[in-house]
């Protein structure tokens, strides 16, 4: 960190880099030999960003709850990196000793006996009781199912109560400092926990949902304060909707006209934090790829594709001085994704329910 920014009222009160420079380049071949645990990475993005890390040499060990899926996934990535080093281990991040199994055999699996780096990836969505119709007529409602908030809020406390135990433990490791050179460091400290859009603003008919991904963003916005007493980096990323194979066609159909992002911005965002050792503290969101331009009230307006002005973009550093201006960030990047529907226009919405339909009917 350097002195000046150590100096601001912002990196005073929170040990965190300087903002992310998106537009410079880092080096993912960092990742070699890295030991990364992911939960969740037999699917989605997850999954994306299993194949990405493997293919720069990192040894990834991938927890999932599906079995099948994750050992195909897996098996997979083996055989397209060429990296024997990636492994897939049972896991249910709702249950405290699955996910204690998993680290155990995480760190037996590891070339130094260490982890560097800790990816509480998994969630899931599903129904919402809190807007599922209730019988008025009975004398109480029944218990209601609140997996939801099991899996993504609990199950990503679970983690990082083992990541930062094992993280602490990792031999060769030193405390995380945003001084470091990448290059010449072999073994980390990072935790990155992915919440959501959702973590950021409120997400409609989706209560659990959002209050599981809301718990996440509290989590790094403390941990990011506290975490360097244990020498551990806290990043976080915080994805919109994502079009994978798993976004349902009501859930396109709700979107149309719209916008949403990529698989591969998102990988590339969190590949940028866990390759990057001198990153500490710091948020991305990851949204629809656009054209902006920002203004000089700091606002960013949505320009058509084709304008000679502005620059594409799809990541966004979130919260990168919450202390001071944390909903003005949330504002403007809701304004954002405003403007891409209004840039899509009635063609846009109209080509979206089309692919829906046509995914509900014949799949991905």
């Amino acid at each position: 960190m350097t002195e000046e920014y150590e100096k601001t009222p912002i990196g005073s009160m929170v040990r965190q880099s300087e903002p992310i420079d998106l537009l410079q380049p880092y080096d993912p071949h960092w990742l070699n030999g890295r030991v990364i645990v992911i939960t969740g990475g037999a699917s989605g993005f997850g999954a994306g960003f299993v194949r990405k890390w493997a293919e720069h040499g990192a040894v990834v060990i991938v927890g999932d709850i599906n079995v099948h899926k994750g050992d195909q996934s897996v098996r997979r990535v083996i055989e397209e990196t060429g990296n024997n080093n990636v492994h897939f281990v049972y896991c249910d991040v709702a249950d405290w000793q699955s996910q204690v199994n998993l680290f155990k055999e995480a760190v037996r699996l590891s070339p130094h006996g260490g982890i560097d780096a800790c990816i509480a990836n998994a969630g899931i969505a599903g129904i919402e009781p809190l807007h599922w119709p209730q019988n008025l007529s009975a004398a109480e409602p029944k218990k209601p199912n609140f997996k939801v908030i099991d899996v993504n809020l609990y199950g990503v406390l679970y983690t990082t109560q083992l990541a930062l135990h094992w993280l602490q433990k990792n031999p060769g490791s030193k405390p995380c400092s945003p001084e470091v050179n990448p290059s010449n460091e072999k073994r980390d400290r990072h935790l990155l926990l992915v919440g959501s859009m959702a973590s950021l603003a409120p997400i409609v008919s989706q209560p659990l949902y959002g209050t599981a991904k809301h718990g996440v963003l509290g989590l790094f916005r403390s941990l990011r304060a506290s975490s360097f007493v244990d020498g551990v980096r806290v990043t976080a990323i915080f994805p919109y909707f994502i079009e994978t194979p798993i976004m349902p066609t009501t859930g396109r159909l709700l979107l149309a006209g719209g916008g949403m992002g990529k698989v591969e911005d998102v990988v590339e965002a969190a590949t940028r934090l866990v390759a990057d050792s001198r990153i500490v503290g710091r948020g991305l969101v990851v949204g629809p790829k656009a054209k902006v331009k920002q203004q000089e009230s700091g606002e960013w307006v949505v320009l058509p594709k084709d304008s000679p002005e502005g620059e594409e973009r799809a990541v966004w550093e979130a919260y990168a001085d919450d202390f001071e201006d944390s909903e003005q960030f949330t504002r403007k990047i809701v304004k954002v994704l405003n403007g891409v529907a209004r840039v899509k226009g009635w063609v846009g919405w109209i080509t979206d329910v089309t692919v829906a339909i046509r995914y509900g009917l014949f799949g991905w």
